[in-house]
C-alpha cells in the first residue's frame, strides 16, 4: 500500500480545508477513496471504529455543501458530517491538478491542449458513458465524465467546459435538474447543453428544452452521426 499511494497520500484537513495544529504519526491511518477512475490515500487521525448512524440530509437552504452529503448524531448528542466520497474526489483531482510538476511538453502537446474543446458527459450507466467517451474522442475531443447528476453539476461548477451532454434519468440530481442549474447561472448559462435520453418521450423532450437545452437526442443516435453532428454545430469541429 505505501507503495501505490507514495504520490497519492493526502492529507484529510487538506482537502476539507480544515486547520490542523497535530503532525501524523507512524504508522499513518489512512483510508481509499476512489472512482471509477482514480484511487487515493486519504491520511485522516485517528480511527474510530464503525457507528449504526441515522444520516440525514443538509437543510436544503445550505445549498450544496462541497464534500458533504448529509449529517447525524453520535450517542451523546454531537453532530457529525458525512462525506460524499465522489465529490471528495474530485476535490483530490482538482488539489492535485493545481500542483505545478516539473514537465516541458512539446510545442505539440501544448498546442493540442490549448485548441481541443472540453466535453462533459454525464450518465449513470458506464456502457453508455464509455460510447460516448469514445465517440468524442475519436473526433478529438477531450472528455470528462460524471457518474450522476449531482457529480456533475460539481464538475461543471469547477471545470472549463465547452459543451456538457447529459442523460435525464439519474440518481440524486436527474438531467433536467441539471440543466435548469447550468442555465439559471450566470456564469456557466452559456454552455451549450446536449440531453441524451433512451426513452423518446414528449414530456422529456419540452422539459429539456423548456429548461434551456439545446439538443434533445435519444441514444439510437449513437448508431448514426446525429450525436456528432450536433456536438459540430454546437461547438465546432476539435481542429478548427
Amino acid at each position: 500500500m505505501e507503495k501505490l499511494f507514495q504520490q497519492t497520500l493526502v492529507r484529510a484537513e487538506q482537502v476539507l480545508e480544515l486547520t490542523s495544529n497535530s503532525t501524523p504519526t507512524e504508522p499513518l491511518s489512512v483510508i481509499v477513496v476512489s472512482d471509477q477512475t482514480n484511487r487515493y490515500g486519504l491520511v485522516i487521525d485517528r480511527f474510530l471504529g464503525e457507528k449504526s448512524l441515522v444520516v440525514r440530509p443538509l437543510d436544503p437552504r445550505l445549498g450544496k455543501v462541497q464534500d458533504i452529503t448529509g449529517a447525524a448524531f453520535l450517542e451523546d448528542g454531537s453532530p457529525i458530517l458525512i462525506i460524499d466520497v465522489l465529490d471528495l474526489v474530485r476535490s483530490l483531482d482538482k488539489i492535485l491538478a493545481n500542483i505545478s510538476i516539473n514537465h516541458v511538453k512539446t510545442k505539440e502537446e501544448t498546442a493540442w491542449h490549448q485548441s481541443s474543446k472540453h466535453i462533459l458527459v454525464v450518465d449513470d450507466s458506464i456502457t453508455v458513458r464509455e460510447m460516448e467517451r469514445k465517440l468524442l474522442e475519436n473526433k478529438g475531443y477531450k472528455v470528462d465524465i460524471a457518474v450522476d447528476g449531482m457529480e456533475g453539476w460539481n464538475a461543471v461548477r469547477v471545470g472549463h467546459y465547452d459543451l456538457v451532454i447529459s442523460d435525464i434519468d439519474m440518481p440524486r440530481m436527474n438531467g433536467i435538474k441539471l440543466v435548469h442549474n447550468i442555465k439559471s447561472s450566470p456564469q456557466l448559462k452559456s454552455i451549450p447543453v446536449i440531453i441524451v435520453s433512451y426513452k423518446d418521450r414528449e414530456e422529456d423532450r419540452l422539459q429539456g428544452l423548456e429548461v434551456g437545452a439545446d439538443y434533445y437526442l435519444t441514444k439510437s443516435s449513437f448508431h448514426d452521426d446525429t450525436l456528432i453532428n450536433a456536438v459540430i454545430d454546437l461547438i465546432g469541429k476539435n481542429d478548427d
